[in-house]
């Protein structure tokens, strides 16, 4: 009996130390799939598979409008309680440039910002910012963008907004305040392609409209991927101009407001500034409780 006992026992307490073991390699293999990435990159890839995503359910037929009210913000359906587009319109991008523009941008910029501020605290950031951008942009919206002039600069709250920018212009922010003398480049040659679009949109037939779209997307495209060749002659092609971060979050969003004001551009201003004002908020919030690691990151990367 007690042979038997001490066999029983010894293959119960084997069984429980293998589940044991079972689930802790299962724990330690999801970090380490989870881990293999950084959190930027993480967005990036979600970003990219809502694209994809969305590019699936037209090609199958599903109605647009509906596309619209599940992913797409506005003042108007996020004042009717459609709340959670205040999250979804963060990864949602239906236009191909738009979506490289802004993974591209995330990269370059997220992952710097990840390694200094850590993984945790940089996506609890990135969520707040863009939801607050998002609720910045659509209480301006809700409540003057209704007039002619203030649709110019607030945008018509009927008018539907997505993309990551409003938390990337977070993270320039929080940049501008912790190392606002590193140099950085502006992209700026698809900003001015996109303002050039808008302008002969108004003015050339429908046909000559078709053909300037296709070439300003080529160029959008070209522009994108000129970023990452080793050749400085090619590089140029995407216009870069070099300027310290601070200055970066005002060259990026007064001279397209102005612009605003004479023509339709695509771009949601008030969204950016929501997130810049997060990125100012947040590192005013660090430089304070952190004053010497703080000081250190500015003097550092000048």
């Amino acid at each position: 009996m007690k042979k038997w006992f001490d066999e029983k026992f010894e293959k119960r307490n084997l069984k429980r130390n293998n589940d044991r073991i079972e689930e802790e390699f299962g724990k330690i293999n999801i970090n380490r799939i989870l881990r293999r990435f950084s959190i930027t990159n993480w967005l990036i890839i979600i970003n990219t598979i809502i694209y994809l995503l969305i590019v699936i359910l037209k090609i199958v037929g599903f109605p647009e409008p509906k596309i619209f009210l599940i992913f797409a913000l506005s003042a108007n359906t996020l004042f009717s309680g459609a709340v959670w587009t205040l999250l979804t319109s963060m990864f949602t991008h239906f236009w191909l440039p738009h979506l490289l523009f802004n993974i591209i941008s995330l990269f370059f910029v997220g992952n710097f910002l990840e390694r200094i501020i850590g993984r945790k605290k940089f996506l609890g950031f990135y969520l707040i910012s863009g939801i607050f951008a998002g609720i910045f942009y659509s209480v301006l919206s809700f409540y003057f963008g209704t007039t002619e002039l203030g649709s110019k600069i607030f945008v018509n709250p009927s008018i539907l907004s997505v993309g990551a920018s409003g938390a990337i212009f977070g993270l320039v922010g929080l940049l501008a305040i912790l190392t606002p003398f590193m140099k950085v480049y502006l992209i700026a040659g698809p900003i001015f392609a996109l303002i050039l679009q808008s302008i002969l949109g108004t003015i050339a037939n429908s046909q000559i409209l078709s053909l300037i779209n296709f070439f300003i997307a080529f160029y959008i495209f070209l522009s994108i991927f000129s970023m990452f060749s080793f050749n400085p002659i090619l590089r140029k092609i995407g216009i870069p101009i070099s300027m310290p971060f601070w200055f970066l979050s005002i060259v990026s969003i007064v001279p397209l407001v102005i612009i605003g004001l004479f023509v339709n551009l695509p771009i949601g201003n008030t969204a950016h500034l929501g997130g810049l004002i997060a990125g100012f908020a947040y590192g005013s919030y660090l430089r304070i409780k952190y004053k010497k690691k703080t000081l250190f990151i500015q003097s550092h990367f000048k």
